[in-house]
């Protein structure tokens, strides 16, 4: 008897004997059937290994080798000159979605700390915390005194800490 076995991409035939054929025949508990013919017998072996064997084989290695190839470049009409790029440019980029989900969870923040805090305690924490400040510059962009600023950040941590 010669069973298909499909191997990567094809279709590959192994000569079996009796006894391997009868051996495949309960492996594949196909049950006791003395009445068949041979040929019954190889159509029962073969469709019972095509459905338990080749079938998922197959599947499991074309789900996953079948995009690797080379990246696919949009359609060049013939007046166009050659396209020389390496393809990068058609892959997507999250970069502006990434971006924009930031700055959504950054004035989420924000608009927590002022429901919570006083406007010059959420204003403090928000420059010199969030927005990478330090106290001396916040000082001098909002024309205060740098002990003052010291203050309101030591009692806007303070009171976020018992708010929380």
């Amino acid at each position: 008897m010669r069973l298909n076995v499909r191997y990567d991409n094809e279709i590959q035939s192994i000569e079996l004997d009796e006894k391997a054929m009868s051996e495949l025949w309960v492996s594949l508990s196909l049950g006791e059937n003395d009445e068949l013919t041979q040929e019954d017998k190889e159509e029962l072996i073969q469709q019972a290994f095509d459905e338990q064997y080749n079938r998922p084989e197959y599947n499991s290695w074309h789900k996953f080798n079948r995009h690797r190839c080379e990246v696919k470049k949009p359609f060049r009409k013939d007046d166009e000159l050659a396209d020389n790029s390496d393809g990068m440019e058609y892959i997507a980029d999250n970069t502006d979605t990434e971006n924009r989900d930031r700055q959504y969870e950054y004035e989420a923040v924000c608009q927590h700390l002022r429901e919570i805090l006083k406007p010059e305690y959420a204003d403090v924490l928000i420059a010199v915390v969030l927005d990478g400040l330090t106290p001396e510059e916040y000082a001098h962009n909002k024309k205060l005194k740098r002990d003052a600023v010291y203050k309101r950040l030591k009692r806007a941590k303070e009171k976020y800490k018992t708010l929380k």
